[in-house]
């Protein structure tokens, strides 16, 4: 078996999304977080229904078996109801996965539905055989983008998210004092005229240009578009343009470029 540790997805727009799929260790140790939780909770609901049975007593007499039958309906509609709750909560992640930086999303890149939520965690008990997810882990190592059985029949599979970046941290480290003279603009473009209203924008606004252009290579392709995005609809509405989100880079360079030329002609 060969594992694709990355998922790439194009949208309608041509805008490119690569995921970062998480590893058998890591959603093993994301599963065990989670089923501590999950013990220790169903622990106090079977407390709750021993102190429940035990006032009823003087009361009426409840057969153990009927106990045990309501414990047992009640702990599976627990088990299967805190990971549907939470996947639908916080978009694809429970609490164990939140933690490790993962999320359940479905092929495609969309965020899981609540039907592919309640299929996958139904599927989950086949998963959990013969003991703590062992039809599961063998599937994974089959499969080669790490699914269980579950991932497959609700057509999802579990993400690492990227380490959320902001514009501002393009900047970081500082960015170096500008020379005195902005570089000569290339002959090629020297005929294409400035975009209007190009002097609303600020130098701040050219220095995060500047910093996403120079560093979007480096950019894993979800922070990337991301950022373009951010930068993109900012500027163009400053500027009373209407960008395609398949032509945010290619704005962000003529932004770059119109902002250059103004330097030098207000040098010259």
């Amino acid at each position: 078996m060969t594992l694709d540790h990355r998922y790439t997805v194009d949208t309608p727009e041509n805008i490119t999304f690569d995921y970062e799929l998480a590893g058998i260790g890591t959603r093993f140790l994301a599963a065990t977080l989670d089923s501590t939780v999950i013990i220790l909770l169903q622990g106090l609901l079977w407390v709750g229904l021993g102190l429940l049975a035990g006032l009823l007593e003087g009361i009426v007499r409840v057969p153990s078996s009927i106990i045990v039958a309501i414990g047992s309906v009640l702990g599976f509609a627990f088990l299967w109801g805190y990971y549907l709750y939470f996947e639908l909560l916080w978009n694809g992640q429970s609490p164990g996965k939140r933690l490790l930086r993962l999320r359940v999303v479905q092929t495609g890149g969309r965020p899981i539905t609540f039907n592919a939520a309640a299929i996958r965690n139904l599927v989950r008990l086949i998963d959990f055989l013969p003991f703590f997810y062992g039809v599961g882990v063998l599937t994974m190592f089959v499969d080669g983008q790490a699914r269980r059985l579950g991932d497959l029949a609700a057509g999802a599979l579990v993400v690492k998210e990227a380490q959320p970046i902001s514009l501002q941290m393009l900047l970081l480290p500082p960015t170096p004092a500008p020379p005195l003279a902005p570089p000569p603009i290339p002959p090629q473009f020297a005929h294409i005229p400035p975009l209007a209203q190009i002097q609303a924008v600020q130098p701040e606004d050219y220095a995060l240009v500047q910093a996403f252009l120079h560093r979007r290579r480096k950019l894993s392709q979800h922070s990337r578009n991301e950022l373009a995005a951010q930068l993109a609809t900012t500027l163009s509405a400053r500027l009373q343009l209407a960008v395609q989100p398949q032509h945010y880079e290619q704005f962000l360079e003529r932004v770059e470029l119109d902002y250059r030329r103004g330097q030098v002609q207000r040098e010259v």
